[in-house]
């Protein structure tokens, strides 16, 4: 066989199609909503299945059969209870290969295997990998600590499939960055046998833009609880108000760019190269995108006052 036709087999794995096709299949979506309501037939179910907490309010009226499929926003905290358990297992199943040589477990590396994961993956550093499953861990541990201390969540809901999208979301990006370490058989490959000599300026550069995004998002969360508290830190309401203050300056959803931001940063650690990496970073764009205009029609038709240099995801732009 021709090493092209090698390479370009091996460009299409299970992983890389499931990121490419959420991609697709959100931006297809954010660019609906962008299409005058006028031009396109409305469907309330696919508008249920798009829209989540106060944006529900935004889209045409809900049928009583969807009510029906509805669970509590506040379920949001499963998602990283179940990341900071399972991307945990990974963190450390990989820890355990690096450092002390065990081999992954069978039913591990045989998923690995199935989803896409080579042997001896050409110019990938075992590092990078771990930083960025270290990153995604912190960043769900976090997410949970928010969930549970900073964030006040009213009765707003989310359909039954977002909740159980959310599930298995957080388990596949796990395998997906675990999926990058090049093996060895069952074992994490390690070039020179010494996980620090592979330490390179864009591992340092990736940690330092997942922290400055980290602590923005981190800081967006407590503005957006704060709307709903007094200033003795009690929840006085479970309204909506005009958030101001770091990034809402100039986006309605910062915390939705600050997502964005990590997930760069992580392709930042993986070297710039990574294309399964670069396809997730994708669909983030793409989700988040839509997630934020949305939140932003809500807030232009709730609030007459409502700041019109704001943008609704990226400053300036969009």
């Amino acid at each position: 066989m021709a090493p092209w036709v090698g390479t370009e087999l091996s460009a299409l794995n299970p992983l890389r199609a499931v990121w490419f096709t959420l991609a697709a299949a959100f931006l297809l979506t954010l660019l609906l909503q962008l299409v005058p309501s006028s031009l396109l037939p409305g469907c309330a179910v696919f508008q249920d299945l798009i829209r989540y907490g106060k944006t529900k309010h935004g889209g045409p009226p809900r049928p009583a059969a969807c009510q029906a499929f509805d669970v509590p926003k506040r379920y949001f905290s499963h998602f990283y209870i179940i990341s900071v358990l399972w991307n945990g297992f990974l963190l450390w199943s990989l820890t355990q290969s690096l450092f002390l040589g065990a081999p992954f477990p069978n039913w591990l590396h045989s998923l690995l295997r199935i989803l896409g994961a080579a042997q001896f993956r050409g110019g990938e550093l075992a590092l990078s990998a771990f930083l960025v499953l270290a990153f995604l861990w912190l960043h769900s541990l976090r997410r949970l600590f928010e969930c549970v201390y900073v964030s006040v969540f009213s009765n707003a809901v989310i359909h039954i499939v977002q909740y159980c999208f959310g599930l298995v979301y957080y388990i596949l990006v796990g395998l997906t960055v675990l999926s990058q370490v090049p093996m060895d058989g069952r074992n994490a490959y390690v070039i020179g046998k010494n996980l620090l000599m592979q330490a390179r300026w864009f591992h340092i550069l990736g940690m330092i833009m997942f922290i400055w995004s980290s602590v923005h998002q981190y800081k967006c969360h407590v503005i957006l609880g704060n709307l709903r508290k007094n200033k003795a830190g009690v929840v006085i309401h479970c309204n909506h108000r005009i958030p101001f203050g770091d990034w809402f300056e100039y986006v309605s959803s910062p915390n939705y760019l600050a997502e964005l931001m990590i997930y760069i940063s992580m392709a930042v650690t993986f070297g710039f190269h990574n294309l399964t990496w670069w396809l997730v970073v994708t669909y983030v764009f793409f989700s988040q995108a839509l997630s934020a205009f949305l939140s932003h029609k809500f807030y232009k038709s709730k609030f007459v006052s409502y700041p019109k240099h704001r943008k609704a995801f990226l400053p300036f732009l969009f």
